[in-house]
């Protein structure tokens, strides 16, 4: 089973440069966490086909494409990973938008409490590494499973 919290890979995506600066440097001070920071969420997907994240923490208002579409394209690349989004024009239908589209596991308002941050982001990527490891699980059990049928079938035959 992983460890929770450490080498931990956040993918950070704001178009507004202070912005994701200050989030980055915030995670990368007080955590151990490997942050990846984008401004361009374009870059930030095909980031997702090179390498594993745990949490994809977006911005919601972008010029090129919004943060919730931006998750789902993230989801359909990297289903377990914990999406996050962030906005600061809070409003009921996008966050029901973004859970049903999304699959969003938090939505943060900005301006953001760096302790309430850091607990959301601590909680997602413990949720990712949880479910991954629920998943190769799973995978085990169904290969025991298909194995043990095999071993029936020969049993079967052997004594018929």
């Amino acid at each position: 089973m992983n460890v929770p919290n450490q080498n931990a890979t956040v993918l950070l995506v704001d178009d507004e440069l202070m912005v994701a600066r200050s989030l980055q440097s915030l995670l990368q001070l007080e955590t151990d966490w490997n942050v990846l920071t984008f401004s361009e969420p374009e870059r930030a997907i095909e980031e997702l086909d090179r390498r594993e994240v745990d949490v994809i923490l977006s911005d919601f208002l972008m010029p090129i494409m919004d943060g919730i579409t931006m998750l789902e394209r993230a989801k359909e690349k990297q289903p377990f990973a914990s999406r996050i989004l962030l906005t600061g024009y809070a409003d009921k239908a996008n966050a029901i938008r973004a859970i049903n589209e999304a699959g969003l596991y938090y939505y943060l308002e900005k301006p953001w409490d760096n302790a309430h941050l850091k607990l959301v982001v601590r909680n997602a990527v413990e949720r990712a590494r949880l479910i991954r490891d629920l998943d190769g699980r799973i995978a085990e059990l169904e290969q025991a499973r298909g194995e043990l049928r095999d071993i029936r079938g020969k049993l079967i035959r052997a004594f018929l």
